[in-house]
């Protein structure tokens, strides 16, 4: 396992604001979880590897004037690629690839930023920050203008320099929270 660094200690809850994600302690619990299911892979990605691979698909997530977002996800992962936001919630590479895609009409300045990363075996993990204001109702909170930012944990199984597999966890309960702001 490559680059852990905690900034207080896991598990302090005095630390979490209510109702907030509990970002340490998920992913320290996600680290463990990746090496445990694994053991015998070996750590064969330096995390500038790991970065250079999983970067085209948060590069995808950022919305930009004649970008192609789909063409991003494509390169960046495996035609048997699954995207899951759930244990069972999974979905294909081309149906990920297109809501990805349509992610950036609804939330025009979508800004999806790498904050940390770590390697565990053939395991990425990354801890994200979107930011973004949709342009209607979003997530069932009517349009007012205002923004998000939300924190992401993302573990992506990478082979042959392709992303496999991704799970994805963000915090859109806390966008709801920010867009609902009076």
């Amino acid at each position: 396992m490559q680059r852990i660094a905690f900034r207080g200690i896991p598990g302090n809850r005095s630390r979490l604001a209510p109702g907030r994600f509990a970002g340490p302690i998920v992913l320290a619990l996600a680290v463990t979880a990746t090496a445990a299911a694994d053991p015998a892979a070996a750590s064969t990605l330096s995390p500038e590897q790991a970065r250079s691979i999983v970067t085209p698909l948060y590069e995808a997530l950022n919305a930009a004037p004649g970008r192609d977002a789909a063409a991003l996800v494509l390169g960046a992962t495996a035609p048997e690629w699954v995207s899951c936001s759930g244990n069972d919630r999974c979905s294909p590479r081309e149906k990920a690839a297109a809501g990805i895609a349509g992610f950036s009409k609804a939330v025009p300045d979508l800004r999806w930023e790498i904050k940390e990363l770590w390697v565990s075996g053939d395991r990425v993990i990354v801890r994200g920050e979107a930011t973004g204001t949709p342009s209607g109702a979003f997530m069932g909170v009517p349009h007012g203008g205002r923004s998000f930012r939300v924190m992401s944990i993302d573990i992506h199984q990478v082979r042959d320099g392709k992303i496999q597999r991704t799970h994805h966890l963000e915090d859109w309960m806390g966008a709801s929270r920010d867009l609902a702001a009076r």
